[in-house]
Protein backbone atom coordinates (compact mmCIF):
# COMPACT_ATOMS: atom_id res chain seq x y z
CA UNK A 1 0.00 0.00 0.00
CA UNK A 2 1.42 3.55 -0.80
CA UNK A 3 2.82 5.61 1.81
CA UNK A 4 2.80 9.44 2.80
CA UNK A 5 6.76 9.89 3.49
CA UNK A 6 8.38 12.87 5.15
CA UNK A 7 11.79 13.37 4.15
CA UNK A 8 13.28 16.54 5.97
CA UNK A 9 16.66 17.74 4.02
CA UNK A 10 14.95 16.15 1.14
CA UNK A 11 17.28 18.03 -0.97
CA UNK A 12 20.93 16.82 -0.40
CA UNK A 13 23.12 14.21 -0.72
CA UNK A 14 21.40 11.51 1.11
CA UNK A 15 17.59 13.30 1.08
CA UNK A 16 18.26 12.85 -2.84
CA UNK A 17 18.83 8.70 -2.82
CA UNK A 18 15.45 8.35 -0.75
CA UNK A 19 13.14 10.77 -2.78
CA UNK A 20 14.48 8.69 -5.77
CA UNK A 21 14.15 5.36 -3.99
CA UNK A 22 10.66 6.43 -2.78
CA UNK A 23 8.95 7.52 -5.90
CA UNK A 24 9.94 4.41 -7.64
CA UNK A 25 8.11 2.67 -4.81
CA UNK A 26 5.12 4.10 -5.78
CA UNK A 27 4.98 6.45 -2.38
CA UNK A 28 3.90 10.13 -1.89
CA UNK A 29 6.79 12.12 -0.83
CA UNK A 30 7.05 15.63 0.83
CA UNK A 31 10.81 17.05 1.02
CA UNK A 32 11.53 19.69 3.53
CA UNK A 33 14.55 22.36 3.00
CA UNK A 34 15.63 26.02 3.60
CA UNK A 35 15.75 26.98 -0.31
CA UNK A 36 13.84 27.69 -3.06
CA UNK A 37 15.95 27.03 -5.80
CA UNK A 38 16.97 23.41 -4.37
CA UNK A 39 13.68 21.98 -3.83
CA UNK A 40 12.49 23.15 -7.37
CA UNK A 41 15.72 21.17 -9.08
CA UNK A 42 14.67 17.85 -6.63
CA UNK A 43 10.89 18.27 -7.79
CA UNK A 44 11.80 19.33 -11.21
CA UNK A 45 14.57 16.61 -11.29
CA UNK A 46 12.11 13.80 -9.68
CA UNK A 47 8.73 15.00 -9.97
CA UNK A 48 7.65 13.59 -13.76
CA UNK A 49 6.11 11.47 -15.08
CA UNK A 50 2.76 11.75 -12.76
CA UNK A 51 5.37 11.20 -9.33
CA UNK A 52 3.66 12.47 -6.33
CA UNK A 53 6.85 14.96 -4.74
CA UNK A 54 6.22 17.70 -3.16
CA UNK A 55 8.90 20.12 -1.79
CA UNK A 56 8.08 22.72 1.08
CA UNK A 57 10.54 25.33 2.06
CA UNK A 58 10.96 25.48 6.19
CA UNK A 59 13.76 26.60 8.23
CA UNK A 60 13.09 23.60 10.77
CA UNK A 61 15.84 25.57 13.38
CA UNK A 62 13.62 29.23 13.40
CA UNK A 63 11.25 29.02 16.43
CA UNK A 64 8.06 28.68 15.20
CA UNK A 65 8.78 27.01 11.95
CA UNK A 66 7.41 23.51 12.60
CA UNK A 67 4.34 24.47 14.22
CA UNK A 68 3.81 26.52 10.88
CA UNK A 69 5.02 23.02 8.91
CA UNK A 70 2.64 21.49 10.48
CA UNK A 71 -0.24 23.99 9.83
CA UNK A 72 0.78 23.96 6.11
CA UNK A 73 0.64 19.71 5.54
CA UNK A 74 -2.53 20.49 7.45
CA UNK A 75 -3.61 22.80 4.70
CA UNK A 76 -2.62 20.19 2.10
CA UNK A 77 -4.50 17.45 3.70
CA UNK A 78 -0.87 15.74 4.31
CA UNK A 79 -0.85 12.92 7.04
CA UNK A 80 2.34 11.18 6.82
CA UNK A 81 2.56 7.81 7.56
CA UNK A 82 6.42 7.72 7.90
CA UNK A 83 8.76 10.38 8.95
CA UNK A 84 12.72 10.46 8.13
CA UNK A 85 14.32 13.26 9.96
CA UNK A 86 17.67 13.42 7.62
CA UNK A 87 17.71 17.58 7.48
CA UNK A 88 21.60 18.68 7.85
CA UNK A 89 24.00 21.90 7.64
CA UNK A 90 27.57 21.96 6.72
CA UNK A 91 27.12 25.61 8.40
CA UNK A 92 27.46 24.13 11.65
CA UNK A 93 30.04 21.80 11.23
CA UNK A 94 32.44 24.69 11.11
CA UNK A 95 35.37 24.91 13.47
CA UNK A 96 37.26 27.91 14.97
CA UNK A 97 41.05 28.52 14.49
CA UNK A 98 42.67 27.10 17.38
CA UNK A 99 40.31 23.53 16.32
CA UNK A 100 37.42 24.13 18.95
CA UNK A 101 33.94 24.32 17.90
CA UNK A 102 32.37 27.88 19.41
CA UNK A 103 29.44 27.08 21.83
CA UNK A 104 26.62 29.00 18.65
CA UNK A 105 27.81 25.68 16.50
CA UNK A 106 28.12 23.69 18.84
CA UNK A 107 24.65 24.24 20.24
CA UNK A 108 23.64 24.88 16.42
CA UNK A 109 23.94 21.19 15.75
CA UNK A 110 22.40 19.63 18.51
CA UNK A 111 19.53 21.79 17.57
CA UNK A 112 19.10 20.33 14.58
CA UNK A 113 20.54 16.76 14.75
CA UNK A 114 18.77 16.43 17.97
CA UNK A 115 15.75 18.76 19.45
CA UNK A 116 14.31 19.27 15.47
CA UNK A 117 14.10 15.46 14.87
CA UNK A 118 11.84 15.35 18.60
CA UNK A 119 10.08 18.37 18.07
CA UNK A 120 8.91 17.55 14.68
CA UNK A 121 8.46 13.97 15.24
CA UNK A 122 6.13 15.19 18.16
CA UNK A 123 4.09 17.66 16.18
CA UNK A 124 3.30 15.13 13.43
CA UNK A 125 2.21 12.68 16.13
CA UNK A 126 -0.58 15.61 17.60
CA UNK A 127 -1.59 16.43 14.02
CA UNK A 128 -4.97 16.46 14.15
CA UNK A 129 -5.82 13.09 12.07
CA UNK A 130 -2.59 11.75 12.27
CA UNK A 131 -1.45 8.62 10.61
CA UNK A 132 2.07 8.37 11.74
CA UNK A 133 2.99 5.02 12.09
CA UNK A 134 7.75 4.78 11.43
CA UNK A 135 10.32 7.48 12.35
CA UNK A 136 13.07 7.05 11.26
CA UNK A 137 16.57 9.27 12.15
CA UNK A 138 19.57 8.96 10.19
CA UNK A 139 22.39 9.05 11.96
CA UNK A 140 26.08 8.33 11.41
CA UNK A 141 28.63 5.29 12.35
CA UNK A 142 30.27 8.09 14.73
CA UNK A 143 27.10 8.38 16.85
CA UNK A 144 28.78 5.07 17.72
CA UNK A 145 32.33 5.42 17.82
CA UNK A 146 34.72 8.29 18.26
CA UNK A 147 36.34 9.44 14.65
CA UNK A 148 39.31 7.70 13.35
CA UNK A 149 41.74 10.47 13.41
CA UNK A 150 44.03 8.18 11.06
CA UNK A 151 41.21 9.01 8.25
CA UNK A 152 41.81 12.47 8.05
CA UNK A 153 44.39 15.28 7.18
CA UNK A 154 43.25 17.65 9.27
CA UNK A 155 41.18 15.86 11.90
CA UNK A 156 40.04 18.36 13.89
CA UNK A 157 38.50 20.73 10.95
CA UNK A 158 37.27 17.59 8.70
CA UNK A 159 36.12 15.27 11.27
CA UNK A 160 34.29 17.86 14.11
CA UNK A 161 33.57 16.57 17.83
CA UNK A 162 30.00 18.16 17.82
CA UNK A 163 29.03 16.20 14.97
CA UNK A 164 29.64 13.15 16.62
CA UNK A 165 28.03 14.04 19.90
CA UNK A 166 24.98 14.93 18.32
CA UNK A 167 24.17 11.76 16.33
CA UNK A 168 25.05 10.08 19.58
CA UNK A 169 22.34 12.34 21.09
CA UNK A 170 20.07 11.34 18.44
CA UNK A 171 20.77 7.79 18.99
CA UNK A 172 19.43 8.08 22.40
CA UNK A 173 16.65 10.09 21.38
CA UNK A 174 15.58 7.31 19.05
CA UNK A 175 15.31 4.58 21.90
CA UNK A 176 13.71 6.95 23.85
CA UNK A 177 11.01 7.93 21.56
CA UNK A 178 10.46 4.54 21.02
CA UNK A 179 9.61 3.91 24.56
CA UNK A 180 7.27 7.08 24.74
CA UNK A 181 5.29 6.36 21.52
CA UNK A 182 5.32 2.36 21.75
CA UNK A 183 1.34 2.49 22.99
CA UNK A 184 0.81 4.84 19.95
CA UNK A 185 1.62 2.46 17.90
CA UNK A 186 4.86 4.32 16.34
CA UNK A 187 7.80 2.51 15.38
CA UNK A 188 11.26 4.69 15.77
CA UNK A 189 14.48 3.82 14.87
CA UNK A 190 17.83 4.91 13.55
CA UNK A 191 20.38 4.13 10.73
CA UNK A 192 23.83 4.90 11.90
CA UNK A 193 25.74 4.89 8.29
CA UNK A 194 29.44 5.11 7.27
CA UNK A 195 30.96 7.39 4.65
CA UNK A 196 29.10 7.78 1.28
CA UNK A 197 30.92 8.44 -2.37
CA UNK A 198 30.92 10.94 -3.91
CA UNK A 199 32.32 14.22 -1.97
CA UNK A 200 36.28 13.12 -1.38
CA UNK A 201 38.94 12.66 -3.35
CA UNK A 202 40.44 9.64 -4.19
CA UNK A 203 43.61 9.67 -1.22
CA UNK A 204 40.80 9.92 1.50
CA UNK A 205 38.56 6.10 -0.22
CA UNK A 206 41.98 4.78 -0.17
CA UNK A 207 42.70 5.59 3.43
CA UNK A 208 38.64 5.07 4.63
CA UNK A 209 39.13 1.71 2.42
CA UNK A 210 42.08 0.19 4.75
CA UNK A 211 40.38 1.06 8.39
CA UNK A 212 36.92 -0.43 7.12
CA UNK A 213 36.21 -3.97 6.81
CA UNK A 214 34.09 -4.08 3.67
CA UNK A 215 37.17 -2.13 1.49
CA UNK A 216 34.79 0.64 0.39
CA UNK A 217 32.77 3.81 1.20
CA UNK A 218 28.96 3.04 0.60
CA UNK A 219 27.46 3.82 -2.76
CA UNK A 220 24.23 6.18 -2.88
CA UNK A 221 22.15 2.90 -3.82
CA UNK A 222 23.07 1.28 -0.76
CA UNK A 223 21.61 4.22 1.37
CA UNK A 224 17.60 3.94 0.49
CA UNK A 225 17.32 -0.26 1.07
CA UNK A 226 18.00 0.05 4.38
CA UNK A 227 15.41 3.07 5.20
CA UNK A 228 12.82 1.44 3.33
CA UNK A 229 13.59 -1.88 5.09
CA UNK A 230 12.70 -0.26 8.18
CA UNK A 231 9.61 1.69 7.03
CA UNK A 232 8.43 -1.38 6.16
CA UNK A 233 5.03 -4.12 7.59
CA UNK A 234 7.63 -6.80 7.73
CA UNK A 235 9.93 -5.19 10.56
CA UNK A 236 7.12 -4.53 12.40
CA UNK A 237 8.69 -6.14 14.94
CA UNK A 238 11.45 -3.61 15.29
CA UNK A 239 11.81 -0.28 17.60
CA UNK A 240 14.15 1.82 19.60
CA UNK A 241 16.83 -0.22 17.00
CA UNK A 242 20.23 1.68 15.82
CA UNK A 243 21.14 -0.20 12.57
CA UNK A 244 24.73 -0.03 11.40
CA UNK A 245 25.03 0.46 7.70
CA UNK A 246 28.46 1.25 7.89
CA UNK A 247 30.71 -1.95 6.01
CA UNK A 248 31.97 -3.20 9.15
CA UNK A 249 33.05 -0.24 10.24
CA UNK A 250 32.18 0.01 14.19
CA UNK A 251 32.51 -3.80 14.76
CA UNK A 252 36.62 -3.52 14.92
Amino acid sequence: MPRTILITGGTGKLGRSLVGHFLSTGDTVVITARSDESLARVVSEYGGSGKNLMGMKVDLTAPGSIPALCDQLDAEGIFPDCVINNARSIEYLKVEEDGCVSRENFSNELLLDVIVPYELTMAVVRQVGSRLTRVVNVGSQYGTVAANRHLYTDPDRQSPLHYGVAKAALAHLTRELAVRLADKGIRVNCIAFGGVEGRVDAAFKERYAKLCPMGRMLRDDEVAGPVDMLLSDSCSGITGHVLAVDGGWTIW
